[in-house]
């Protein structure tokens, strides 16, 4: 049973929706109505919020790498579930009709609990890109791709499985912005119709 709980309790935190949750809390309204409707912190951006953008963003980082550590306590050895499972969560949270995030803030705690020189070298990818092109997505999948290949030139080998599922699932939920990248129509950062 501790596999199943592991992926369980990651999927319960995961699937807290800070972004909607602080945005109603601050007046902001239902996120899902304003710009992409996702409810990341890109979105929450968008909401002219910054401070609650930032937060959102620490927060969907905390609770993939809660997950991580809290099931490292319970459950040794089944930390890379917990992560899965977490992930899941932001992506497909029951609460939300299984609508959720892109999973790129959550995947960076995940994976920052699990090592943290993957979490760097994500960091650092992602941050990056978004200074030099001023894309959030085009930096979030970078980052995301670096995942699997930092896990093998650190010699992982164990995680590389999952990294690479993980990795493909941020691509299949970028794939709208994937085609605004290929039109050259997706909005930058910082643009007044940003659909990231």
């Amino acid at each position: 049973m501790e596999p199943v709980l592991a992926v369980l309790l990651g999927y319960a935190l995961g699937s807290i929706p800070f972004g909607l949750l602080l945005t109603r809390l601050t007046g902001g309204g239902d996120l899902r109505d304003i710009g992409s409707g996702n409810i990341g912190a890109t979105n929450v951006l968008r909401t002219g919020n910054k401070a609650v953008a930032a937060l959102t963003l620490l927060l969907d980082m905390g609770k993939g790498a809660l997950a991580v550590i809290v099931v490292g306590q319970l459950f040794p050895g089944f930390e890379i579930l917990a992560g899965m499972g977490a992930f899941l969560g932001h992506l497909y949270p029951v609460w939300l009709r299984f609508n959720g995030g892109k999973g790129v803030a959550t995947l960076l705690g995940i994976i920052t609990a699990l090592q943290p020189i993957l979490g760097a070298v994500f960091a650092v990818i992602w941050i990056g890109t978004l200074m030099i092109w001023r894309y959030s997505s085009l930096g979030g999948m970078l980052a995301s791709a670096s995942v699997p290949v930092s896990a093998f030139v650190l010699g992982e080998y164990q995680w590389i499985p999952i990294f690479v599922g993980l990795t493909l699932l941020v691509f299949w939920k970028h794939r709208s912005n994937i085609e605004r990248l290929l039109a050259g129509e997706e909005p930058r950062v910082g643009a007044s119709k940003d659909n990231g």
